[in-house]
């Protein structure tokens, strides 16, 4: 009777461990994203080319939500730059367009890459619009957005051709609480 008892003890114990794990892995994945209205990633297998441009639409239908806007970069090994210059257009939906030319940190000076992950690629969460005050849509209806690399080697006029290291681009909308 002992081994009964103790033998249901064990599966009792291991559903109790299964049923946790299942429960934090949920958890997890849901508060992940909770957040964001807007979460797309567009794969460039590695070489970004720089006529390559990276397009959104997306549907705003509160124009009184703060926001957090973010361009997302995947990269590889293979990136070599500390840098990136980004030329990003956001068209409204009465047909404005703001256009910015952003410059984001890649990597530390001794060469290691910053962002999230463990292995050789890394996820680079990048500040759109937001970061020192929230952003605000300020019409409700269909907005456009749209991503392009703007790189130039050292002391090169021309643009790089082709960006080397990044696997893909992205764009996020946080709904701030």
């Amino acid at each position: 009777m002992k081994t009964t008892k103790a033998t249901k003890n064990l599966k009792f114990k291991k559903m109790q461990t299964r049923f946790v794990f299942g429960f934090l892995v949920v958890f997890l994945m849901t508060s992940c994203h909770q957040n964001s209205s807007f979460d797309r990633y567009t794969s460039v297998d590695n070489v970004w080319d720089k006529n390559q441009i990276i397009s959104y639409n997306f549907v705003i239908e509160d124009s009184l939500q703060n926001q957090n806007l973010y361009i997302k970069i995947r990269t590889s090994e293979d990136y070599k730059y500390s840098n990136l210059f980004l030329i990003v257009d956001l068209e409204y939906p009465n047909g404005k367009i703001e256009k910015d030319t952003l410059e984001y940190t890649m990597a530390l000076p001794n060469g290691a890459m910053l962002g999230r992950g463990l292995m050789s690629i890394k996820e680079h969460k990048l500040w759109y619009k937001g970061h020192t005050t929230p952003f605000v849509f300020s019409e409700v209806g269909e907005y456009t957005i749209t991503i392009n690399h703007a790189m130039r080697a050292l002391d090169e006029v021309s643009g790089i051709s082709t960006l080397e290291g990044v696997l893909d681009v992205g764009f996020c909308i946080e709904d701030l609480e």
